[in-house]
């Protein structure tokens, strides 16, 4: 590939550099203002739930009274000529704690090898939902991680399935305010069924029976007897509500946020809807008359999804409404079925499923193929090469199951991937080592024709002719391996094998950043050091090997171009500071065995590798860039 026009002006170099360095410090100023204030509230809010739990040790249920409550759905809204259900609203702020709201009501209890939590009989609603083998932190004492939660809680999340009426006279339903009766089932387990009924006193009884595996997969099924002496018309609804904008990484590798494969037909695709997207105008979705799929939430590791009859039309909506003087924004996934009429005397049930839980590819996979819920297996984050990141996540999960260790898995899936474009990586670094040979030239090339570009191009080329080089060879090998390394980085940031997986040493969570800092000698001097400081070993180790590749690689004829370049490592090794270790330490063993490949095609060739020389020149003029400076401020 050709450099870019050439500058050997000493000001615009100046210039050059002092932007890179602005650069650096734009970065270090995000981190500073940015990142480490998120840091520090989260450890806040990691420190309020461990307080909240040793104040209030136990979840006993106690009887209802009265308290705010986002409410169920009111009523019917026009959509596409049927009824579809009304979202509802979350309080500002909540006064009580997750504890006290869960108190609020009377409750049955979930137990399962996966989940606890309980089933709130104000409502029926599914709206206390923790995972048994999941933690806040890599302490297995450190609170569950809490899926559902209550309407009147800081922050509602919640299930509910019911009924609304359909044209004619309407019947009373039951609503948020239903007190179910227990009629089956003393605790919901993957044994025990739980079984509710309410009595409208309109000769309407209305039963509902909950189910649960020994997962995270709920079957609902609502049966409505109708003993009146007319017939009834009603459509069965499901919803997944959330109140305020929950915390988010905000990686754009990742869709944190309102999610769907919606129908099974051509036109149907999955649908993805961000937080901020939707609270924009225009930003809510309807999808009308659809067969299969399933639509609900995802966070980086866990997700709740609506799975209607896949059978059966239905219409599907994602909404929002933004924040009030009264409400916090909230966000709603909801599907209506088409209208049931239940003659007089007659019954009509229908079976509805729900998820909650953690994103196990595994688990989803069979659920997908067990039940029969189309694409459920884009409840995962696969991006757009995901016919490349599928099969690196089952190759990675393969060796993680032989070696036990989830980094050393990185590392040795990271050396297959190498092996396997290891003819391609060759061609680039034969290009590459050809044309450092031929720098010397070149640089005498531009030098002779630097005020005629036209003839500095035409004796190039002939050049390049005339020792059997391709100077676009390098480019499409390496073209060729990006989607592979990019679905591999993707794998690692979305795979929850990596949650909380120790590693070696220091590194006891390859899904947190590296613990240790370059500015305090990684523990070494008594002193803690800011969070935008944190710049461990294995970033330092990416960004040391980064600058060493790129020496082995032809220089820029262009100082300015080379500065850049030198400067680069030094940008990415701060950035990445932040990043999960694991994404690091692929990253650095990757830049180690392209540099063990390069230096070898190197030798091959024939091709003086004057290291250390590089290392002297690039830090000298640094240095002379930073005497320049200090001179200029004295003047």
């Amino acid at each position: 590939m050709q450099p870019l026009n050439s500058s050997n002006d000493p000001g615009d170099q100046k210039n050059m550099l002092l932007a890179i360095l602005l650069s650096v410090c734009v970065l270090l100023g995000w981190q500073y203002f940015y990142a480490s204030p998120k840091v520090q509230k989260e450890r806040e809010r990691l420190a309020n739930v461990e307080t909240q739990k040793k104040k209030n040790p136990s979840q006993t249920p106690a009887k209802s009274i009265a308290g705010g409550e986002a409410p169920s759905a009111p009523g019917t809204i026009a959509v596409g000529g049927a009824p579809t259900q009304a979202a509802g609203s979350a309080p500002l702020a909540s006064s009580i704690s997750r504890d006290a709201a869960l108190g609020r009501s009377t409750r049955v209890k979930i137990s399962t090898p996966s989940i606890k939590g309980t089933i709130n009989l104000k409502g029926g609603r599914i709206d206390d939902v923790l995972l048994v083998n999941y933690h806040e932190t890599p302490d297995k004492s450190s609170p569950n991680i809490v899926v559902f939660s209550p309407a009147n809680a800081p922050d509602p999340y919640f299930a509910e399935h019911g009924w609304v009426s359909g044209p004619g006279p309407k019947a009373k339903l039951p609503n948020r305010d239903t007190i179910w009766k227990v009629t089956g089932g003393k605790e919901l387990t993957p044994a025990t069924p739980l079984e509710l009924t309410w009595d409208n006193g309109e000769e309407l009884v209305f039963k509902r029976t909950i189910a649960v595996d020994q997962n995270f997969l709920f079957t609902i099924s609502d049966k409505v007897s109708n003993k009146s002496g007319k017939d009834v018309i009603l459509f069965p609804y499901a919803r997944i509500f959330r109140g305020g904008t929950p915390k988010i990484e905000g990686f754009w590798v990742q869709h944190e946020g309102m999610i769907g494969f919606i129908g099974q037909k051509e036109e149907q695709k999955l649908e993805k809807l961000n937080y901020s997207d939707a609270l924009e105008p225009g930003g809510n979705k309807t999808f009308k008359d659809v067969i299969g799929g399933w639509l609900g939430f995802t966070d980086k590791y866990w997700a709740a999804a609506l799975v209607p009859d896949q059978k059966t039309k239905y219409v599907a909506n994602m909404t929002s409404k933004a924040k009030t003087a009264t409400s916090k924004e909230y966000f709603q996934t909801d599907y209506l079925l088409p209208a049931v009429t239940i003659k007089a005397g007659a019954d009509h049930k229908v079976d509805q499923r729900l998820f909650v839980g953690a994103k196990k590819v595994d688990l989803i996979n069979r659920y997908e193929a067990e039940n029969g819920i189309f694409e459920f297996n884009y409840v995962i984050d696969w991006g757009w090469f995901y016919f490349i990141t599928k099969p690196l996540y089952q190759l990675l999960n393969w060796l993680y199951g032989i070696v036990g260790n989830f980094g050393v898995a990185i590392l040795g899936v990271t050396v297959m991937v190498k092996a396997a474009f290891f003819w391609f990586a060759n061609k680039s670094y034969e290009s590459m080592a050809k044309m450092k040979k031929l720098q010397p030239e070149m640089t005498r090339l531009r030098d002779r024709y630097k005020d005629d570009k036209m003839q500095q191009q035409k004796e190039l080329m002939e050049l390049y002719k005339k020792e059997k080089i391709n100077p676009l060879a390098g480019c499409l090998p390496v073209l060729i391996q990006i989607p592979v390394f990019f679905a591999l980085y993707k794998v690692l940031f979305i795979s929850i094998d990596m949650r909380h997986a120790p590693f070696f040493g220091w590194i006891q969570d390859l899904s947190a950043k590296d613990p240790t800092s370059l500015f305090n000698l990684f523990g070494l001097l008594p002193y803690s050091v800011p969070e935008f400081l944190l710049v461990g070993v294995w970033p330092l180790l990416m960004g040391i090997t980064m600058w060493i590749q790129m020496q082995l690689n032809p220089q820029q004829p262009d100082p300015v171009q080379q500065q850049v370049f030198n400067w680069m490592p030094v940008m990415f090794t701060f950035l990445l500071a932040s990043f999960p270790a694991g994404l690091v330490i692929y990253w650095a063993w990757n830049n180690i065995l392209s540099l063990c490949q390069q230096w070898f095609i190197m030798k091959r060739q024939g091709v003086d590798i004057p290291l250390m020389a590089n290392i002297k020149r690039n830090f000298g003029a640094i240095g002379k860039f930073f005497m320049d400076l200090t001179n200029r401020s004295k003047s």
